[in-house]
């Protein structure tokens, strides 16, 4: 048996904006320079990945990448640093509330 915790975000409408998923996909445009290539590496439909982007950005407020279009050199998008700001918090919350989790998890069904 085993506890896991999952974080994730709802806005005051209580939809869900942001999670690991968003948060995956969004280290995976930091490494790939691209949306599109980030999409195909996890699994995910372009459409469904500008959609969780979109989302995401509309509920916080900020944008999380900067898009670069296309051209001779192609396009491409980089996190915005409000994006990294954004993921890196996420991810030491994200961290915390598992090792609490853990602690808790111990200390109630480890008796």
């Amino acid at each position: 048996m085993k506890a896991i915790t999952k974080i994730t975000f709802f806005d005051d409408n209580n939809e869900k904006f942001f999670g690991e998923g968003p948060c995956r996909l969004l280290r995976t445009i930091e490494k790939t320079g691209s949306l599109r290539s980030a999409a195909i590496t996890i699994g995910l439909s372009y459409t469904k990945a500008i959609r969780m982007v979109n989302n995401a950005e509309k509920s916080l407020g900020f944008l999380l990448i900067k898009r670069i279009t296309g051209g001779k050199s192609g396009g491409g998008s980089v996190l915005t640093a409000e994006g990294k700001e954004w993921i890196e918090k996420y991810e030491s919350y994200r961290d915390a509330c598992i090792q609490a989790n853990s602690k808790l998890y111990m200390e109630i069904f480890s008796k």
